[in-house]
Parts: C-alpha cells; sequence; structure tokens
C-alpha cells in the first residue's frame, strides 16, 4: 500500500504590498561630557538642568537642515554605493543585513529609496539595522536628504500536493515530458 507524501506546490498569488516610512532617528552627541564629572540622579532637578544643557549642546552642534549637502545623484550611484556596503557588511560578518540589501535591486524615485522584501518579518530586521546604511548613502552620495522605504511583498504562497493526481500535475509543471512518458508506457496515477 503506497502511502501518500505531501509535495510543495508554489503558487503566485496577488502580491501584498505594504510601505513603510522608516522615520529618521537623530543620534545624540555625547562627546562633550565630561566622564570625571559627578552622578546626577534621574530624579534630582539637577538631572533636569543637565538634560537641558546636553539638549542645547546637540542644537549647537546639529548643522541645519539647509547647511546639509544634497546633491543630485543617479540609480546607477546609488546601486553602486548600495553593493559596496552590502559587500562591507559580508566582509564584517553581518551578513544578515547585507542579505536583506541583495534581496532586490533598490528603486530611486527622488531622493527615496524603495527597497522590496518578502515579509513583515525581514522588514523588522532591516529597520533594526539600516540606520548605519543610510549614513553611508548618505554620505558617500552627498546628500542628506535620501529615505529609505521598505514595502513588504507576499506575493508567493507555498501549496502542498497530497494525492497522487496533484503530485502528477506538479510534477508535469515542472518537466511536461513526463506526460509523454506516462502515455508511452500506459503508467496509472
Amino acid at each position: 500500500m503506497a502511502v501518500a507524501t505531501p509535495v510543495e506546490i508554489s503558487s503566485v498569488k496577488e502580491p501584498i504590498v505594504e510601505k513603510i516610512e522608516i522615520p529618521e532617528i537623530p543620534k545624540p552627541i555625547l562627546s562633550n561630557l565630561d566622564p570625571n564629572s559627578t552622578k546626577v540622579s534621574a530624579l534630582s532637578l539637577a538631572s533636569i538642568k543637565a538634560k537641558k544643557d546636553l539638549e542645547a549642546q546637540q542644537q549647537h552642534h546639529q548643522k541645519h537642515k539647509e547647511e546639509l549637502p544634497s546633491e543630485a545623484f543617479n540609480e546607477t550611484d546609488m546601486l553602486i554605493q548600495w553593493n559596496k556596503f552590502a559587500q562591507k557588511m559580508t566582509d564584517s560578518g553581518k551578513r544578515l543585513l547585507a542579505t536583506y540589501m541583495q534581496m532586490n535591486d533598490p528603486t530611486l524615485n527622488g531622493s527615496t529609496i524603495t527597497l522590496e522584501l518578502p515579509n513583515q518579518s525581514t522588514r523588522e530586521e532591516f529597520t533594526t539595522s539600516y540606520h548605519e546604511l543610510l549614513g553611508y548613502l548618505r554620505g558617500k552620495l552627498h546628500n542628506h536628504d535620501i529615505t529609505i522605504e521598505v514595502i513588504v511583498n507576499e506575493a508567493v504562497e507555498s501549496k502542498y500536493a497530497f494525492t497522487p493526481q496533484e503530485k502528477f500535475e506538479r510534477l508535469k509543471q515542472i518537466n511536461p515530458n513526463i506526460e509523454v512518458l506516462r502515455k508511452t508506457f500506459d503508467l496509472d496515477l
């Protein structure tokens, strides 16, 4: 008695596209803090003063938006820098980010780079570590208006074949000559 085993069949559905803008998170500048200074409790008035002083230092050191470079660049330049950064990540052992970057070629629309990823979990993994990529691209392309947009496209769904007829249909999709073989030797399903 033959036991039916499942065979995986891939079918393409209408893509589910989800556009997500990744907000830019400014990094605090902590270079002017004195490590030898006395520690301040987080619940004291001194901590409020220290926080205001830190914010004033950050505003002083940050350039205004109009002072940052915003040179024009094309998609070819962006792809060259994109691939160089992916190679840099691979060489430094951060292969997961490099893999996500190389799943699909990103597209350029103005200064927005759009990357299509296959599912929500890869999007979340990419967004946790994309800040280094964004800084690299902004520096190399001399444009601080660059943003990265991630689109989730869950287009491929796996379908399993259980019956002999479904398995045969799947094999026929892979190799149509199997029908000729079945007819030549008068085989049953």
